[in-house]
């Protein structure tokens, strides 16, 4: 530390250890209250990633937390079919309205603010980023315990613009029980790391089918490799969710807030024990 230091680093030109890093954290709406915010994401499409967004979000409404959903996957959302959502978003002068669920969640998300929801969203990568940032400072999230953000596949624009910008607290990972499982797993561990995010816990979506006869597990598409993955890349907690139809008829009609998802009750203690992060 330089001798005459003043502590203003917007300041100073030295490279000193004591110099503040600077925080690119953005403050959400200032009518918004939001206790903690969960990230849910994947390394690769197609591993049910909003799927396992909409179970913790739900399960954690059953356990009695006020939940919001930001669906950043700006042009491939599915939240809102999910829950059988389809209001409109509003606003006004204030600000950006968020739409309720069946049971009281609140959410955002592109199809709400679509007026044919097969519209495809033609966007390059910086409108998309500043569209997902909207989400965060211009909406209005009304006493929200935990509010679940989830991202679009890989480790692109998005992601990085949210965990640059938002103040996550932790992210649970979503992978299926192929071979590339860890290659990809790996990918979202170490984007965390580098973005100093924890990793709460890794959901193996498909991991087995329940014989409907005899209740055997079997590994349709091989042998789990969760546990393993999770040990080796110190990730606290793991939940197996099987193949099971009545989930796709849940998510179909618009009623997966009525499934129990209850397997990931293990990542959802890992989530309530992860410490909040505010804007700086």
């Amino acid at each position: 530390m330089a001798e005459n230091c003043t502590h203003d680093c917007s300041s100073c030109s030295s490279n000193c250890a004591s110099r503040k890093k600077e925080s690119f954290l953005k403050e959400p709406h200032k009518k918004s209250s939001i206790k903690k915010v969960i990230g849910v994401v994947s390394g690769k499409g197609g591993v049910g990633k909003s799927l396992t967004t909409s179970l913790l979000a739900s399960y954690a409404q059953k356990q009695g937390a006020s939940v919001g959903i930001m669906d950043a996957d700006i042009t491939g959302p599915s939240i809102p079919h999910m829950f059988g959502v389809t209001d409109r978003i509003t606003g006004d002068e204030n600000g950006i309205n968020t739409v309720l669920s069946p049971s009281g969640m609140q959410m955002v998300s592109m199809n709400l603010l679509l007026d044919d929801e097969t519209s495809p969203v033609i966007w390059r990568g910086m409108v998309i980023s500043g569209t997902v940032m909207q989400f965060w400072t211009d909406v209005i999230w009304q006493d929200v315990d935990l509010l679940f953000i989830d991202m679009p596949p890989g480790t692109g624009d998005v992601p990085l613009t949210v965990f640059q910008s938002i103040p996550i607290a932790g992210i649970v990972i979503v992978t299926t029980p192929q071979d590339l499982v860890k290659m990809v797993v790996e990918k979202a561990v170490n984007m965390a790391k580098i973005m100093n995010i924890p990793v709460l816990g890794l959901v193996e979506n498909m991991s087995y089918l329940s014989c409907p006869d005899c209740g055997k597990k079997i590994e349709v598409f091989g042998e789990s490799k969760a546990a393993k993955i999770a040990a080796e890349f110190n990730i606290p907690a793991v939940a197996r969710m099987p193949l099971d139809p009545k989930i796709s008829q849940f998510a179909d009609s618009g009623r997966i807030e009525d499934y129990d998802g209850s397997a990931l009750k293990d990542v959802y203690e890992q989530i309530e024990k992860a410490q909040p992060r505010k804007a700086e």
